[in-house]
């Protein structure tokens, strides 16, 4: 484990490769699971105020999943996530004709609708984060079956999950951060531990 500023990273970030193959997987990962995507208390207002915006991108039984059980829903833990449907899918998910599960929300963002991506633990995925509260964040590789095909895609391309999470780490933790942890990832090369 590795203390960058108020977080501390597991070098299986540094380590472990990864590039998401939507063209193998189709999104398995919005559609598979016990709980919905992880939501930070901030993101419930957002989901308020953009689900006017996105419910027309909605499928109906994401919609009425939604309408039934709220926007977002404390999960088995007590921590916020997205509602699902049927305790499956998550309820922002929407069909493309291929097959592959998109984000409605990052549909909407793409479209111009909304100024917000998505959720950050949507946008983070494979790193999973949890506050501590001493107010540290701990960044751990997920490693999730489902996936088995982004870690050959990453392997084949040489992109560690690091460097596949650069955009979602620096909306989370900001340039300066992902420059102290771009000097670590050096270090580590350089110590033959990645």
């Amino acid at each position: 484990m590795i203390e960058v500023q108020n977080t501390i990273v597991s070098e299986d970030i540094f380590s472990k490769e990864f590039v998401c193959n939507l063209s193998k997987c189709k999104g398995a990962c919005c559609t598979q699971g016990d709980s919905g995507a992880p939501l930070k208390k901030e993101e419930l207002a957002i989901l308020d105020e953009i689900y006017p915006k996105i419910k027309p991108l909605l499928s109906p039984k994401g919609i009425a999943a939604i309408e039934k059980q709220g926007k977002y829903v404390l999960d088995k833990d007590q921590e916020w996530g997205t509602t699902l449907v049927d305790n499956q899918e998550c309820a922002y998910v929407v069909y493309k004709e291929d097959g592959t599960n998109i984000c409605a929300i990052e549909l909407a963002y793409a479209q111009n609708i909304i100024d917000y991506k998505k959720p950050i633990s949507c946008h983070l995925y494979p790193i999973r984060e949890k506050e501590t509260k001493s107010g540290f964040s701990l960044l751990n590789y997920d490693r999730w079956d489902i996936c088995s095909d982004a870690c050959s895609l990453g392997k084949e391309l040489s992109v560690s999950v690091f460097g596949f999470s650069k955009e979602p780490l620096i909306r989370r933790f900001g340039e300066d951060w992902y420059k102290e942890m771009q000097e670590v990832e050096q270090e580590l090369h350089k110590q033959n531990r990645i």
